[in-house]
């Protein structure tokens, strides 16, 4: 929309799983290395090349995602996956910034 902000809703591409709902996020350009798409556990190893990403959704309270799971700590990073399939990283989330939540556009699909 006008204000940047998410029109339709966020699903995840694999299960259809609704990440975030219409409005949650706004737009953002940044640079971003994702991990190839796979099982939250195989995400977390890290290796197995990726991904520059660089649109995304940026949330800004982790409370407004629908349906979001979390990697452990790589480095000081987790990766965001969907929460019921377990598939991603869908996007990405430094500890050094609490209040910014990246979802790549190409790993999601839109409702």
């Amino acid at each position: 929309c006008a204000q940047g902000r998410n029109l339709k809703a966020v699903l995840c591409q694999r299960c259809g799983s609704r990440v975030l709902l219409p409005g949650a996020a706004t737009f953002a350009r940044r640079e971003l290395l994702l991990p190839a798409m796979r099982k939250k556990a195989a995400a977390a190893a890290g290796g197995g090349g990726g991904d520059v990403v660089r649109e995304h959704w940026l949330v800004r309270d982790m409370f407004s995602f629908e349906n979001v799971g979390f990697t452990r700590d790589v480095g000081n990073v987790k990766f965001l996956v969907c929460a019921d399939c377990e598939a991603g990283p869908i996007g990405w989330h430094c500890l050094d910034d609490k209040d910014s939540f990246y979802v790549a556009l190409e790993r999601v699909a839109h409702e």
